[in-house]
């Protein structure tokens, strides 16, 4: 990926380009449109009293110097779990609970993260992507109809995102990919804004 003869006007080019020859796809399908992401408030207290913590992703430390006693549920359905890194024992909580001393059952909770079911922890991808001659720019890469993993096993490094890229630009017809970016998305971290290219790469 370093040392590429390519250069950003091509990519401007691309993009701003009003040829015939370019091809867009912006249209939101009704599973983007439907997709929300896991949302929750915990509470130090019984009946939603006391501090409280808004969650929106996976916490695998929440760090907190006091007991989850409550919790309202938005979206989606959580795993609270005992220790950090979603390690002991968990319970699963999909609605808002104002005491959850029957559900815990004795455990605190030290990290908690979507448990599926009410929100997919995959979301829908909504790639648009504009297509010259020499190359192809995704916003949000995709296999089948989830957007594509920054690194499939594994914490998502710059390098391991590099070689995923090149591999997902290669199984759409390119010879690999000249920029590619990552985003954190519900606790997953994603292929974003890739540019294929024939070489340079």
């Amino acid at each position: 990926m370093t040392g590429t003869s390519f250069r950003w006007p091509l990519l401007a080019a691309l993009v701003f380009a009003g040829s015939a020859g370019l091809a867009t796809s912006s249209a939101q399908t009704p599973d983007d449109r439907m997709y929300r992401p896991a949302e929750a408030t915990i509470y130090r207290d019984a009946a939603y009293r006391g501090p409280a913590v808004f969650i929106g992703e996976a916490k695998p430390n929440l760090g907190l110097a006091w007991p989850v006693n409550s919790i309202r549920v938005t979206q989606g359905r959580w795993e609270l779990c005992e220790k950090t890194r979603y390690r002991g024992t968990c319970r699963t909580v999909d609605r808002d609970t104002p005491m959850l001393g029957n559900i815990l059952r004795g455990i605190t909770v030290q990290s908690m993260r979507p448990a599926g079911g009410g929100s997919d922890p995959y979301p829908p991808a909504n790639d648009q992507s504009v297509r010259g001659n020499f190359a192809e720019f995704h916003t949000q890469p995709m296999s089948g109809r989830t957007r594509v993993l920054a690194c499939a096993s594994g914490s998502g490094t710059a390098n391991c995102a590099a070689r995923t890229a090149d591999s997902w630009c290669r199984s759409i017809g390119w010879n690999g990919s000249a920029r590619e970016h990552m985003e954190t998305v519900n606790g997953r971290i994603y292929l974003a804004d890739v540019l294929c290219v024939r070489s340079g790469y």
